[in-house]
């Protein structure tokens, strides 16, 4: 990806529909690192990033916390010492929207351009 493009999350409601598949296909190719998951029968995406201690991780989680604050759109964070999983999915239509993509990149995002 040479350019990144800001966008912010749009309101969602539970007859949104979900990402296309041809939005996802282009997500996996540009990101590789995130797998598409279902869990309890819904679909959602996740990555875990790697740190080289617990303050690290904790920083990092802070940092997705405000961001999914900031967009009123919380994922599953799991914090542990050197890895933190974040998993997006949009709970109103109980699957991925175009929201969790952006939202994963804007994750990957604060992931490439931290400060440590």
């Amino acid at each position: 990806m040479n350019q990144r493009v800001k966008r912010t999350c749009g309101a969602c409601s539970a007859d949104a529909p979900s990402a296309p598949n041809i939005e996802k296909k282009q997500f996996r190719k540009e990101h590789p690192d995130w797998q598409f998951i279902e869990e309890d029968g819904v679909d959602k995406i996740r990555r875990a990033y790697s740190f080289e201690n617990y303050t690290q991780s904790v920083n990092f989680t802070d940092e997705v916390a405000a961001l999914a604050e900031f967009e009123d759109h919380h994922p599953s964070i799991l914090l542990e010492w050197g890895r933190v999983t974040v998993c997006w999915w949009t709970h109103k239509i109980g699957g991925i929207h175009m929201n969790d993509l952006l939202m994963a990149r804007e994750t990957d995002h604060l992931y490439n351009t931290r400060i440590d």
